[in-house]
């Protein structure tokens, strides 16, 4: 019989009292049986507490050659210094009605750039997030910005923001774009 019971999200954090030898052993013990999902929560947390980038890429690397196939959607990719920033951000907006609509964050390369080299596009969709994105890259309704500079979805931040009713999702939208500018990220979208 399966269980009911969901996966923690990443924005509870369900190793945040552990120790760092704790969250040292819980990565070993997921890599040693190749759980992405707790080995994703380690890295998580140790991101969350600001850990040196070179070692949370580092990390990451090792997963992804343990784990691959489990390792959960809500893991970005590529390192994003400001990442704690957009869970602080995000998780400050609820919606009140279901519905159809997906709120979504894209990371964004501004390289080419002055100042940071990452942003974010903030999106709603009645797409779920990875599609949005597919579709931005293929150019279909793409923003400029996703379709030249999108890199990833950056789903854990707004995990709690998807199948909210339309008008809340266009209210949100907007004030987590203006939300997340005023707390320093580049951004993109949110209109």
């Amino acid at each position: 019989m399966k269980s009911s019971t969901a996966p923690p999200t990443p924005a509870s954090r369900p190793l945040q009292g552990a120790t760092l030898p704790q969250l040292g052993d819980k990565f070993a013990a997921a890599l040693a049986s190749a759980d992405g999902m707790a080995g994703a929560h380690c890295i998580h947390e140790w991101w969350m507490r600001g850990s040196y980038p070179a070692a949370v890429e580092a990390a990451m690397e090792q997963l992804w050659q343990r784990a691959a196939p489990s390792i959960p959607d809500w893991l970005p990719m590529t390192y994003v210094h400001w990442l704690p920033r957009a869970y602080d951000v995000a998780g400050t907006f609820q919606a009140a009605k279901s519905g159809r609509s997906h709120l979504y964050l894209v990371l964004l390369d501004f390289d080419d750039r002055r100042g940071d080299p990452q942003g974010v596009y903030v999106g709603m969709s009645r797409y779920p997030a990875a599609q949005r994105f597919d579709q931005h890259k293929a150019g279909i309704r793409a923003a400029g910005s996703v379709l030249k500079r999108g890199i990833e979805v950056l789903t854990g931040p707004v995990q709690h923001l998807q199948f909210i009713a339309r008008a809340e999702a266009a209210r949100i939208e907007r004030e987590l774009a203006e939300a997340l500018a005023e707390a320093g990220l580049r951004v993109e979208g949110g209109h």
